[in-house]
């Protein structure tokens, strides 16, 4: 074993360690039940997937791309497909919980997996804070519905009410009364009437802790409660989007498709962000590989079935809501009950809010499953204190970590507004899938191994610089164009897709690289370099925090380094 930060941890060793019950010596003899098959992994794929997009960001990347947005969603599958048949490739040789964290330690080395695991922690938890702020907003129109009103301090974050009451205060004192808003309104009485003392008021989601609280005591008690409760949503989430669009194409005006990128192509990839969005989490499945019966066979087929299926019923949809309505009119939070209510089906409206609910509830569970079982892997490695990696006794979970995830997500739902960090969100994830193409890469070529999924090979020695200077040719005047302009430094992640873009072609073309791996790669961190400089500043702070928490830590209690 080598003391360098990019030890590797070999596949037999990670298969040897989780056999023989590799936890925390207080549970070590207790494994995790063994409950999912092809069909659960699908559904949990689908209850990941569609989510707070389908029901939400649809309505802002339809608004920049107009009908065009359902040709992103194809871009995206695309890319999510490379990735997704690169994570089976790692799922059918290493059948354990850690996800992209666990490969990376098997490909790349530690101190890669650390980032990839911190980064993990980032897509989770933000992801989770962000969709239980949604739910709250869907469970609190659906109350709405039957009259029953909450206090509106008790239904939103402390900042928001604090910054609509000073807005309210200063447009008053201006005269512009007619520019407050209704939603100003509501947040700034929040502010008013809430109880308090002096400058202090309280003020907390009481909704999102709520849903955060019963979903983490589910995942808790058993992976069977888990699945049995995804199962009913998933089934019943489904039934009513495929109500949608089928009703909603007899509502359809041809005439809304026209022009059908109104905005252009860049205006197709403004939508990027809440497009990625809807489909981050299929990888979430991948976490569960120890509780599954035949991970080698089921978890591939799990993600591939689940992408299929969940990009037929985005396209459909953003075809139906861009038909039913001008695209102009979708930049809404709720456009599939939006554009119903436009067309006078109230009632179908109300079935899509009670849909809503349930959608982004299992979004929220399956995350919070995903969440401790990387921890509880990086626990097993050391990285983090032995106490993330106990397994109940009884319900044969790792339940510290759940815990812990629990108190992650909740605290910050009540009190912090994060409904703008898809972004982030986004950024993370992406990265995540750029290292696990990257790392498939790094992995010997094996022969297929019956029951197991195989990633095809095909050589990219011609086809990925033939892409290559197609793309510098059709691109030569964008291109030069980023390095002018005042802000010329904002390109920069731009400029590092170049680099790796040009790095991989001259590899591909002298090492015969798998083409599937290259291109998810390149897919991958193209579509990172539309979120913005400022999400790449926040994600590399964010990383530089977890360097520091390595090297501190995690760096002198490695197992792997112990050996040594």
């Amino acid at each position: 074993m080598s003391k360098s930060i990019f030890r590797k941890k070999s596949i037999s060793k990670i298969l040897a360690d989780v056999a023989s019950g590799f936890s925390d010596s207080e549970h070590s003899a207790s494994h995790l039940k063994k409950e999912l098959n092809v069909r659960d992994l699908t559904l949990m794929g689908i209850a990941a997937v569609v989510g707070a997009g389908i029901f939400s960001t649809i309505g802002e990347a339809s608004f920049y791309g107009g009908p065009a947005v359902s040709i992103l969603f194809v871009i995206t599958a695309i890319t999510c497909g490379f990735s997704a048949l690169c994570y089976a490739e790692f799922a059918s040789r290493i059948p354990v919980a850690g996800s992209a964290y666990t490969y990376a330690y098997a490909s790349f080395g530690e101190l890669i997996a650390w980032i990839i695991g911190w980064d993990l922690l980032m897509e989770y938890a933000i992801g989770n804070i962000a969709v239980a702020i949604s739910w709250s907003g869907y469970f609190l129109n659906l109350l709405e519905g039957f009259g029953i009103h909450m206090p509106a301090y008790l239904t939103m974050d402390y900042y928001s009410a604090f910054r609509a009451h000073e807005h309210v205060q200063q447009l008053t004192a201006a005269g512009n009364v007619a520019q407050i808003t209704d939603a100003m309104k509501q947040s700034a009485a929040a502010w008013a009437t809430a109880p308090g003392f002096g400058d202090f008021k309280l003020i907390a989601n009481i909704p999102a802790l709520g849903i955060v609280i019963l979903i983490t005591y589910l995942v808790y008690v058993g992976i069977r409660e888990t699945k049995r409760a995804t199962n009913v949503m998933v089934y019943l989430k489904i039934a009513i989007v495929i109500a949608v669009i089928i009703i909603g194409f007899f509502y359809v005006t041809p005439a809304n498709w026209h022009p059908f990128m109104p905005n252009g192509f860049s205006g197709v990839m403004k939508g990027v962000s809440g497009v990625f969005f809807a489909y981050i989490g299929f990888d979430a499945i991948s976490t569960t590989a120890e509780e599954c019966q035949s991970p080698q066979r089921d978890l591939p087929r799990g993600m591939i079935y689940s992408l299929i299926i969940c990009t037929v019923l985005y396209i459909l949809v953003a075809l139906v809501l861009t038909g039913m309505v001008n695209y102009k009119d979708l930049q809404v939070a709720d456009p599939l009950a939006f554009v119903f209510g436009k067309v006078h089906l109230n009632k179908i409206s109300y079935v899509i809010s009670i849909s809503a609910v349930v959608a982004t509830a299992s979004v929220l569970l399956i995350f919070q499953l995903g969440q401790p079982r990387i921890w509880m892997s990086m626990s097993r490695d050391g990285l983090l204190p032995k106490a993330f990696s106990r397994i109940h006794p009884k319900y044969h979970t790792p339940s510290f970590a759940t815990i812990v995830t629990g108190f992650v997500v909740a605290v910050p739902a009540l009190f912090m507004n994060l409904t703008e960090v898809t972004d982030l969100t986004s950024i993370g994830t992406l990265f995540a899938f750029v290292l696990v193409c990257g790392g498939v890469l790094l992995l010997p070529r094996e022969s297929a191994h019956k029951g197991r999924f195989h990633l095809p090979y095909v050589n990219s020695k011609y086809i990925v610089p033939v892409i290559f200077i197609i793309g510098m040719v059709v691109f030569w005047k964008p291109i030069i164009e980023l390095f002018s302009g005042d802000n010329a430094h904002e390109n920069f992640p731009m400029f590092l897709f170049i680099i790796l873009a040009a790095v991989l072609t001259v590899l591909a073309f002298i090492k015969n690289l798998s083409l599937i791996p290259v291109l998810g790669l390149m897919s991958c961190f193209y579509l990172m370099t539309q979120l913005g400089y400022t999400n790449w500043l926040r994600f590399l702070i964010w990383l530089v925090i977890g360097l520091v928490i390595y090297f501190s830590y995690s760096y002198k209690n490695s197992k792997l380094g112990k050996e040594a």
